[in-house]
């Protein structure tokens, strides 16, 4: 039996499971979870505990058809002004409940789109970044960087207030798919961009780009990747485009006909993964690759990759702190999240309140299946002597947990000693072995493909 066959056989083209940058996933967060237990989180955090900042910037100037992301339009900077007010607000409250000697290990600014603040209003911000908590002597500072967003005098501002690694969203350069998913960004405009970021002395450089989108082909994907790869950068994340137009209500716009099908997307997958393979990138987990010499592929190598919701990291701290509008933050007891209404995360931080509205608290079963999880996502693993010495199981029971693994993923497991490890075609049945290990329900069709 051929390789497709198996993977036909064990439905992987029909399948749908989470990406599993959570566990649980966050459709299965509650209101159990509210600004009280996040006040005792925090007050909670180890001295000298090194901490992750995320700062979450709803607006765009456009909103791209293909995003799932919480985000609105705004075409002035007027809103702006109150919600970096609201930011430092919330700043503020978080900073009275975390012990004054954590220090920040990394901080991002994602969105939406970051770089539609004007230089001056970056620079207020990087202040109030600066004087929340001091930084790590390797703090890592990334930056979501949109090319058709940005200027010279932005990217000054950004290097200013120490902006370490640049993300930039690519997703596809053909002009066709472009149209289809209403993003226009030439070649041109992103090379330029890039040009000026290593200009200003940024130490590493990510890539997004996107398979499954409508009208691709292998011919148009290869044109796009070989794009990608003259730019060099550090780091590609290759994701599934996600149709759940039920969810993201833009998605709409997208013609549903002109998606490619599970098999197609597969080629698609394979047509990248190949040449960035060529190009000498290091594979790492399900989506992502780096360079040799990178810290993401050293913590590949190392063992000591994680995994969080802006994918595969290298940033170790156990605790998160997401600020902003429908931000998430991850604590060692669980997860917490922001309202994502604006006017009412507004009214809780300039209330000197924290916004969570809700969140889940994780119990042992939780904690020992996030870990499994997370394991096999990163390692393509379970080992089960590490396991049992984390979670104080014994390996026997472990096993005894896990034994249906092997029976379901006959032709993709391999077992050895008290190691299970995924063998053939690791990356496109890792979600769905993840899937295996959760406890909670996954409503049908609430997910996205499992390729």
């Amino acid at each position: 039996m051929s390789s497709m066959d198996r993977l036909r056989r064990l439905g992987l083209f029909d399948a749908r499971a989470p990406r599993y940058t959570s566990y649980p996933p966050a459709n299965h967060f509650d209101d159990s979870i509210g600004p009280s237990v996040v006040s005792e989180w925090l007050q909670a955090v180890p001295s000298g505990a090194r901490v992750s900042l995320y700062l979450h910037i709803p607006y765009c100037r456009r909103l791209c058809w293909f995003c799932a992301c919480r985000t609105q339009g705004t075409s002035t900077d007027r809103p702006l002004i109150p919600y970096l007010d609201q930011l430092r607000a919330e700043m503020a409250t978080v900073a009275t409940n975390l012990p004054e000697d954590v220090v920040l290990s990394q901080v991002h600014l994602g969105g939406g789109t970051p770089t539609l603040l004007p230089p001056e209003m970056i620079r207020d911000l990087g202040r109030d970044i600066a004087g929340f908590r001091p930084w790590a002597e390797d703090c890592q500072f990334s930056v979501e960087i949109d090319p058709t967003e940005v200027d010279q005098p932005r990217i000054e501002a950004l290097r200013d207030i120490g902006m370490t690694r640049a993300s930039i969203g690519v997703q596809d350069f053909d002009p066709v798919v472009q149209e289809c998913i209403g993003r226009r960004q030439s070649f041109e405009q992103t090379r330029d961009v890039v040009d000026m970021l290593r200009d200003a002395g940024v130490q590493s450089l990510n890539m997004d780009i996107l398979y499954g989108l409508p009208h691709q082909d292998k011919g148009r994907m290869a044109d796009s990747v070989q794009k990608v790869l003259s730019l060099g950068p550090d780091r590609v994340a290759l994701y599934g485009y996600a149709h759940v137009p039920w969810m993201a209500k833009r998605q709409a716009m997208i013609p549903a006909d002109a998606l490619p099908d599970a098999e197609a997307r597969l080629a698609l997958f394979d047509t990248a993964r190949r040449l960035f393979n060529w190009d000498g990138y290091r594979e790492i987990g399900i989506d992502h690759y780096a360079r040799e010499g990178d810290t993401l592929a050293e913590a590949d190598r190392t063992g000591t990759l994680r995994r969080n919701f802006q994918g595969y990291t290298d940033d170790t701290a156990d605790l998160l702190i997401g600020l902003g509008a429908s931000a998430i933050s991850r604590y060692p007891q669980g997860f917490a999240q922001n309202h994502s209404t604006s006017s009412i995360y507004a009214a809780a931080v300039t209330e000197g309140r924290l916004a969570t509205v809700r969140g889940h608290a994780m119990s042992a079963e939780d904690q020992l299946r996030a870990d499994m999880i997370e394991m096999l996502m990163c390692r393509f693993e379970l080992d089960l002597e590490t396991l049992s010495a984390r979670h104080g199981l014994s390996v026997a029971a472990l096993r005894d947990r896990v034994r249906h693994i092997p029976r379901d993923f006959p032709d993709h497991v391999e077992v050895h000693d008290n190691r299970i490890r995924l063998s053939e075609n690791a990356r496109l049945v890792a979600r769905l072995v993840a899937a295996e290990l959760d406890e909670y329900a996954m409503p049908e069709g609430r997910h996205s493909r499992a390729l």
